[in-house]
């Protein structure tokens, strides 16, 4: 029996798309080994959104080289299409695939196949990746849409993923079941910019929302990956109101909280139409959680201009950040911009905010001492049951026994150390 090993780098998308090659390599009569050990065929898939991402790629691709020199190697992902020609001079890589016939990767490494044609891929359809189960116990990522149309000034993803396009709901629904059959609670919709799914046909998120919500039967917990303020809907507002099944946190990136560098970042919003969005939806959800992106050190960032983004986090009451240096990309806008900052300053502001993330994360998850919450537990270490809560709140409740893929009500008791305690306060929601 041949033996494959798979190396995932970036985003929920990519991590989706692995779990799909795993489960149709295993179906086919291959054994997963681990990344570190001697296989038959590596797989690589990339990720390019930052110049830290690129590096992680290749290093991975001659990690994989390294363990085995008669290995086939497979790259494939965003990467592999924005920077096919530095692959093509690693000699080693028997099949490159970029952002188009990912569907076919195993019947390629069947034929032992060579370059897939990688040219621009602004004109695409689907590409569904048929997957049952998840590796995560919990919780199932579910790929909705692919691409992207928006081509903020810093971002290579429209050129690594090209345009957008969306599952058909049929499909969705159906694997949604799939995955709750085999035992996934809580499924995360996942995509480049679900905000538009359905944008190329006849349906949109609310639509499929509604249909997950009321079709699939034994899904508990249905949670959005990223979505733009711009597209957060009073229909899709409406829903969340009507069920407990979406949970009560938006991940909303803001990426800056100052007017200037969001124009030049090209983003479709000024800073108070962001903050008086979040502020509506919080008149409406009042404990729900909302987190971000933000980018630092963008082109021609003053330090005035990130101080302002700074204030903005504060006034905007994040439940926590995701920081993300700015890293220049070739064929950007941006990159063409005068006024990049050096890598200290970059450093220096990415850890300010760092910090200040930290103290949102305890000061949000510290509202929930004295109440009780819903904990979909998910590991189990040391007479310690582990899980989270529908605003993704990390509580920790001593047990006797695992609760793994079980959803209890939970008294939270106190807050220590990053983390919620309490104590349960009746049977399992559901076994």
């Amino acid at each position: 029996m041949k033996t494959f090993a798979i190396a995932t780098l970036g985003c929920k998308v990519n991590t989706f798309e692995s779990e799909s090659y795993i489960e149709s390599l295993s179906e086919s009569g291959y054994q997963q080994v681990d990344f570190k050990e001697s296989a038959d065929i590596y797989i690589i898939n990339t990720c390019s959104v930052t110049n830290t991402a690129a590096s992680k790629s290749r290093q991975k691709i001659h990690q994989a080289i390294r363990q085995n020199s008669h290995a086939m190697i497979c790259v494939v992902g965003c990467y592999v299409q924005t920077n096919q020609n530095e692959l093509n001079e690693i000699e080693r890589i028997d099949l490159l695939i970029g952002a188009k016939h990912k569907s076919k990767l195993v019947e390629y490494i069947h034929q032992g196949y060579g370059d897939v044609d990688i040219n621009d891929q602004r004109d695409m359809s689907f590409e569904s990746l048929p997957l049952k189960h998840f590796s995560h116990q919990t919780r199932a990522f579910l790929k909705i849409q692919d691409g992207c149309d928006q081509f903020c000034s810093y971002c290579i993803i429209p050129f690594a993923r090209g345009n957008e396009r969306s599952a058909l709901s049929d499909d969705l629904i159906d694997m949604a079941k799939s995955l709750v059959g085999s035992g996934h609670k809580e499924i995360v919709l996942s995509g480049i910019h679900i905000g538009r799914y359905g944008k190329d046909g006849n349906d949109d998120l609310t639509y499929l929302l509604k249909r997950l919500v009321d079709e699939v039967d034994g899904l508990l917990r249905i949670r959005l990956s990223s979505i733009e303020i711009t597209e957060i809907t009073e229909q899709l507002l409406d829903l969340m109101a009507s069920s407990e099944k979406i949970v009560r946190h938006l991940h909303i990136p803001v990426q800056s909280g100052c007017d200037s560098v969001l124009k030049r970042m090209n983003r479709p919003y000024t800073s108070g139409e962001f903050y008086d969005r979040i502020q509506a939806i919080r008149h409406r959800f009042e404990m729900i959680s909302i987190s971000t992106d933000i980018i630092v050190g963008f082109v021609g960032e003053s330090e005035e201009e990130f101080q302002t983004t700074a204030k903005f986090a504060d006034k905007c009451r994040f439940s926590f950040m995701h920081i993300f240096p700015y890293s220049m990309r070739v064929n950007t806008a941006a990159a063409q911009l005068i006024g990049h900052l050096d890598t200290n300053t970059k450093k220096s502001r990415a850890a300010q905010l760092i910090l200040k993330s930290n103290q949102m994360k305890i000061r949000y998850d510290m509202q929930f001492v004295n109440k009780e919450v819903s904990v979909l537990f998910e590991s189990y270490q040391n007479g310690i049951a582990i899980g989270h809560t529908g605003e993704y709140v990390l509580v920790n409740v001593i047990s006797d026994e695992s609760l793994n893929n079980q959803c209890h009500r939970v008294w939270i008791t106190h807050h220590k150390q990053g983390r919620n305690y309490g104590v349960l306060v009746k049977k399992a929601v559901e076994t």
